[in-house]
């Protein structure tokens, strides 16, 4: 299918199938006699991956990381790209980096609104 087919059946646009292209998200695709990118049902489901793992808070910078084991991770999300990390130098995984981030992001509006409820006067409710 072309990219416009492509990116409806993924709930995107061309741009960003392009987009994904170019940083290294989506391999190159292959070409119809007469240029156009020609997608299959696989690069649909990939574009729809990465746009859920976008939306849960990872960044296109994040997954370029690892672009190369986003199939592996949609098929064994526990096992793959980042959750244990590399085991070769220790060091987290792209999600376990980007959990890290989000509860320090957490942790520190909590804090502001702490303050600002204190400021103001506001009751302090706990969250659920």
């Amino acid at each position: 299918m072309r990219i416009g087919d492509a990116a409806a059946a993924a709930g995107t646009t061309p741009r960003a199938l392009r987009f994904y292209e170019e940083r290294g998200l989506l391999p190159t695709p292959a070409r119809s006699a007469t240029g156009q990118r020609q997608y299959g049902a696989h690069d649909v489901a990939r574009i729809g991956f990465i746009r859920e793992l976008l939306s849960l808070g990872l960044t296109v910078d994040d997954l370029a990381r690892c672009a190369d084991r986003l199939d592996l991770l949609r098929d064994d999300p526990p096992q793959r790209c980042g959750v244990s990390g590399d085991g070769a130098t220790g060091s987290p995984g792209v999600a376990a980096r980007r959990l890290a981030l989000l509860d320090a992001e957490i942790a520190r509006l909590t804090r502001l609104r702490a303050q600002l409820a204190s400021r103001v006067g506001a009751v302090v409710r706990p969250n659920p």
